[in-house]
């Protein structure tokens, strides 16, 4: 097999930035490894500053970008592919690493970022909008147009699929794209896309990656040359960015993940309803906007699926998952398994049965399965993010709806029975953007609109078809052969 070159460059990040390339940063942001607690690489901190010099760039580039024939534009992203494809393994391994991922989550990162590229690629050649009915003697056109700069500022748990489904659409659609990633994972989520399209071909200024705290994020919503922010993250924040939107006319699109109910009826298959849960609620430590919060079983079946549930617990393997050696990693950092503990003990205090795990080693924690949980506790109420499995029963399927829907919004849902007639009737009655019968909650497709209402979004959802509507806005264009005679 020929040898392929090492694809990422960390000198290159060593405090600098990317504002239409490389610069040199005021202050340096150290990137750990969760599961080891070294030091992965140094990159630089951006600035309110960076932020304005990036938009300013961003603006004057973008113009001739939308200009572009629509498959040069396409052809970037193809060769983006392309890349992804070719250094498949080296960056597997970097996201697993920076993220605190078992391997085959750093490998399905990028497998899925090939196709957020394919998919994007191919919208620049579709038709970008309608011939409207109007007058005789008058064109009546609606075009789809881009927004101009779009900003984006995605989260640490999936940070490269987060960011590149977002980047690679809005590029697609004639968009330039300011990036801030998370700091805790600023190379998967940031510098790795600046490599990526500058490797592609993309021109400059198009792309900027500019990692940093809450005044870089405020500054990417209210910079005035942005038309459009997308957030990823947690409801606090995504509260504070939808409200700064809003005061600034900002089209702005929010996906807060919310509390998500995996719903097993009592004609299920114990082992294949045990094992949905368990992957559902326990995958990337937890920390999944689609998880499986609140596992919801008929009470006829809940003791046999609960026995299985605490053998599965039990048995996991827990350690530095780009070994390739173990089922789950650890949390992303000491807040994070802090947060997790304390909502588990909170549920526990208040009455709730800890029946496996609820104790951890440094930063990885152990799967844990809880009973007895109810409204007014934070491990029901809200999204845990962490490896905890709440599980409660219900009596009819109209109790499992019921129980279902008691949250302030969902962004996934599912149900596990062997009839799809009971399966079809109880997933129309759940709350959720995303429903799935005779699956657990955890999906994603890339070429299906991903949302959800409440506290799980505002509902201006992307991917797949929604991306037009997300990315671009309605013109409404007229030709008459000549000015008409009004009487006036």
């Amino acid at each position: 097999m020929a040898h392929v070159p090492s694809f990422l460059t960390p000198h290159q990040w060593q405090q600098h930035v990317y504002v239409g390339g490389w610069r040199p940063s005021h202050q340096k942001l150290e990137i750990v490894e969760p599961a080891t607690g070294k030091r992965l690489a140094t990159t630089g901190l951006a600035s309110v500053e960076d932020v304005a010099q990036a938009a300013a760039l961003a603006q004057r580039a973008q113009q001739d970008w939308a200009a572009q024939h629509p498959r040069d534009r396409a052809a970037v992203l193809h060769r983006a592919a392309a890349l992804l494809q070719q250094h498949h393994d080296e960056l597997s391994l970097w996201v697993a690493r920076e993220t605190g991922g078992v391997l085959p989550k750093g490998q399905h990162e990028v497998r899925e970022s090939v196709a957020f590229c394919l998919q994007s690629a191919a919208m620049p050649t579709q038709s970008q909008g309608q011939v409207l009915p109007s007058v005789p003697g008058r064109l009546s056109l609606a075009r789809r147009m881009p927004h101009g700069v779009i900003s984006v500022i995605s989260p640490f748990n999936f940070p490269l699929i987060l960011s590149l489904r977002v980047v690679a659409a809005a590029l697609a659609t004639g968009n330039a794209v300011l990036v801030k990633p998370d700091p805790r994972t600023p190379i998967s989520g940031g510098h790795l896309l600046a490599q990526l399209f500058e490797a592609a071909g993309l021109p400059p200024g198009l792309l900027s990656v500019l990692p940093g705290g809450a005044d870089v994020g405020e500054a990417l919503v209210t910079a005035p040359e942005v038309s459009m922010v997308s957030f990823t993250g947690s409801v606090g924040v995504g509260r504070r960015v939808g409200e700064l939107a809003a005061r600034h006319l900002k089209k702005v699109s929010l996906e807060l993940g919310g509390t998500n109910s995996l719903v097993i009826l009592d004609d299920a298959d114990l082992d294949l309803a045990a094992s949905n849960a368990a992957w559902g609620a326990w995958q990337h430590q937890g920390q999944i906007c689609m998880a499986s919060n609140r596992v919801l079983v008929h009470e006829s079946i809940a003791p046999a699926l609960l026995e299985r549930l605490v053998a599965k617990a039990n048995h996991m393997t827990v350690g530095d998952g780009a070994t390739g050696q173990v089922s789950m990693g650890p949390l992303i950092d000491a807040r994070q398994r802090d947060r997790v503990h304390h909502i588990v003990q909170e549920a526990v205090q208040s009455g709730a049965q800890l029946l496996a795990g609820g104790t951890y080693e440094g930063l990885f924690y152990r799967p844990t399965v809880l009973t007895g949980t109810r409204l007014g506790m934070r491990v029901h109420d809200e999204e845990v993010f962490g490896p905890v499995l709440s599980l409660n029963t219900f009596r009819s399927d109209e109790e499992a709806a019921a129980l279902a829907n008691a949250h302030r919004g969902g962004l996934s849902a599912g149900v596990i029975t062997r009839s799809l007639n009971r399966g079809l009737a109880l997933a129309q009655h759940l709350r959720a953007g995303m429903v799935h019968v005779n699956d657990q909650t955890v999906n994603d497709d890339v070429v299906n609109p991903f949302g959800g209402p409440g506290v799980a979004g505002n509902g201006s959802v992307h991917g797949g078809p929604a991306d037009w509507e997300a990315f671009t806005v309605w013109r409404w264009l007229t030709v008459k052969d000549a000015p008409p005679a009004y009487p006036v």
